[in-house]
């Protein structure tokens, strides 16, 4: 049975680098915010109750509706909830169905951003936070998507606080691109193969 680590972090902290980082070290990562966006597509049950929740229009030519998805969403906090209930279950299915699938790893990766909010560190053996400085961070998420400081931060505001998950976390990568990551990840896998 492979050891299953959650990777978390911030917006902008560096969990697709580590996740990458792990992908090129042999290290099969499930990148869950990809994977929801598959399972919308192509899970029926989703498919089924998201347009029972939001109408016909959620899907269009196959494909989803994303501007009236994420308006719903903003709309009120609430209907985060809603989606999520819906979402979560399932990509919690679809990653268990996939570590399985990779059992003879003996290390496999879950990088989500949201991994405590949605429930998945019952799903890992230990949490991996990337952490880094949240001016870092806010300059890496306006640089990479093309946003504004403003968007960046209300992004940021709408995540779980970064102490919250400092404190719950196992381990914690420091990626403030200073010290240098891969030693870091190196240390990771070394510790957990060690004391797993």
């Amino acid at each position: 049975m492979a050891i299953k680590i959650g990777i978390t972090g911030g917006i902008g902290s560096g969990k697709s680098v580590v996740s990458r980082l792990l992908g090129l070290m042999g290290i099969p990562v499930y990148i869950s915010d990809v994977e929801a966006k598959r399972l919308m597509l192509a899970d029926e049950g989703i498919r089924r109750d998201l347009t029972a929740l939001l109408g016909g229009e959620v899907y269009r030519g196959g494909a989803l509706n994303k501007p009236l998805l994420a308006s719903y969403l903003f709309a009120d906090p609430g209907h985060a909830q809603q989606v999520n209930a819906i979402v979560h279950p399932r990509v919690r299915d679809d990653f268990r169905a996939w570590a399985a699938a990779h059992a003879g790893a003996g290390l496999v990766g879950m990088e989500s951003a949201i991994l405590y909010e949605a429930g998945f560190e019952g799903e890992v053996d230990a949490v991996v936070m990337v952490s880094a400085p949240a001016e870092v961070r806010i300059g890496r998420a306006a640089r990479r998507d093309a946003a504004s400081r403003r968007q960046v931060e209300e992004r940021v505001r709408s995540q779980m606080d970064d102490g919250e998950k400092l404190r719950r976390a196992d381990y914690v990568l420091v990626n403030d691109g200073k010290r240098p990551l891969i030693p870091q990840v190196l240390g990771l896998i070394s510790s957990l193969s060690q004391n797993h």
